[in-house]
Order: C-alpha cells, then sequence, then structure tokens
C-alpha cells in the first residue's frame, strides 16, 4: 500500500471518529491527513509529507480556536438566560426572614430565594431572578416601571 492511502485511511477513520464524538479539532486532525495524502501523491517523501500534515493541522487548530465563540469570562451557566430561562422571571416574596432568606413559590414548587449583592434590604414586593445557584433564587428588586401583568 502506497503512503497516500495510508494518510487518507487514516483521514477517513478520524471523519468518523469526529462524526461520533462532534469535535471539530479530529476534523481538523483528519484534513491534516488528508494534506499528507495529497503530499504522498504529489511524490514528496515522508518528510514533506508529515510537514504538509503538521502545517495543515496547525493552521486548522488556529481556525477553529478563532471560529469558535468564547463565552465571556465573567458570564457563568448560573446567570445565562440562554441556558436557564429563568433568568429575568419575576417572583412575588411576601416575607424575607431574618437570615436574608425567603421562601418563594415559583413553577409550582417552593424555592429557597436569596438577595443578589449589593441590593437594598429585603422588603417584601416583586423581584426579578438573576441567577439560579443549585436550588436557590438569586433575586434582585424588580423595576416598578416594568410591570408584567398591566
Amino acid at each position: 500500500m502506497t503512503a497516500q492511502y495510508g494518510w487518507w485511511l487514516l483521514a477517513l477513520v478520524l471523519v468518523v471518529a469526529e462524526l461520533l464524538t462532534g469535535t471539530f479539532y479530529l476534523l481538523v486532525l483528519a484534513l491534516g491527513c488528508a494534506a499528507g495524502g495529497v503530499a504522498a501523491f504529489a511524490g514528496l517523501g515522508s518528510a514533506g509529507q508529515l510537514l504538509a500534515a503538521a502545517v495543515t493541522t496547525v493552521v486548522g487548530w488556529f481556525g477553529v480556536r478563532r471560529w469558535r465563540p468564547q463565552r465571556s469570562p465573567g458570564e457563568s451557566a448560573d446567570s445565562n438566560r440562554d441556558v436557564l430561562l429563568d433568568i429575568g422571571e419575576r417572583v412575588r416574596i411576601e416575607q424575607w426572614q431574618p437570615d436574608g432568606r425567603a421562601r418563594v413559590h415559583y413553577r409550582g414548587a417552593a424555592w429557597s430565594a436569596e438577595l443578589a449583592a449589593g441590593e437594598p434590604a429585603a422588603a417584601a414586593g416583586e423581584y426579578v431572578i438573576r441567577r439560579v445557584e443549585g436550588n436557590r433564587l438569586i433575586v434582585a428588586a424588580a423595576p416598578a416601571a416594568a410591570s408584567r401583568n398591566p
């Protein structure tokens, strides 16, 4: 078997593995192997084939790193509305406990609620969910002008 077929067979195996795992990095490795196969077809020696595969893989790796959307470091999943649809929803808190917590009935269940950092002292009223930490809702005072029920 010639070297080009070995490269292309390896590329095919990596494409199948990428389809099973869903990672673009295996696809980049497969493209690198395909470049090695093209180099072998062009008659380059082992060093040229490895160089073509390596350069293609490194360039592809940087391309995937640049293309893949990065989440900002300050945004975590527990406060991201794209992950938790509860973020931004309103809850009504009737009474706060002395320890700064309250019980809230939300979505048919009882939740524990706490004020978000920097919020003024707790009082009964409408609050907006800012984060969800386990079974606790971290809430902030709801703006008075934006009423949910007209």
